[in-house]
């Protein structure tokens, strides 16, 4: 029963990592300019957002790749949650130093976002480690 549990709360984690990346992703790879624009944030070349941006929509559609069946797909797990934790991280941290010329709440969205993301990942490998 646990292991079953444990294997749904990692599917659930899944969609919703995969729900955020993509969100990112499809706007820094297609609307990069907008993205930057209601930011508030200084101009950027948009290939600085567009390569990340696929990175991000593979990553997505892998979590759904994965989530479809989990098992033994811990190095991707573990991945995603490494990911999530170091871009919380860097953008805390950016945050905090005020490294960053947009709006407050466009940096403060995603930071919060991804750590909270990164815990539940890691929670959820914990969780699912029978399968894993």
């Amino acid at each position: 029963m646990a292991k079953q549990q444990g294997a749904t709360m990692l599917k659930v984690v899944l969609v919703i990592y995969a729900i955020v990346v993509l969100v990112f992703g499809l706007s820094f790879f297609f609307i990069p300019g907008l993205y930057v624009d209601m930011a508030g944030a200084n101009p950027v070349d948009y290939g600085w957002l567009r390569w990340p941006g696929g990175v991000l929509i593979a990553l997505g559609i892998g979590a759904l790749v994965v989530m479809r069946k989990p098992a033994k797909q811990g190095v991707f797990v573990t991945t995603i949650a490494l990911g999530t934790s170091l871009a919380g991280l860097g953008l805390l941290y950016s945050w905090i130093a005020h490294e960053y010329s947009g709006n407050p709440g466009s940096i403060a969205v995603p930071t919060v976002i991804l750590l909270i993301l990164a815990v539940l990942l890691w929670w959820s490998r914990i969780r699912a480690r029978t399968i894993l």
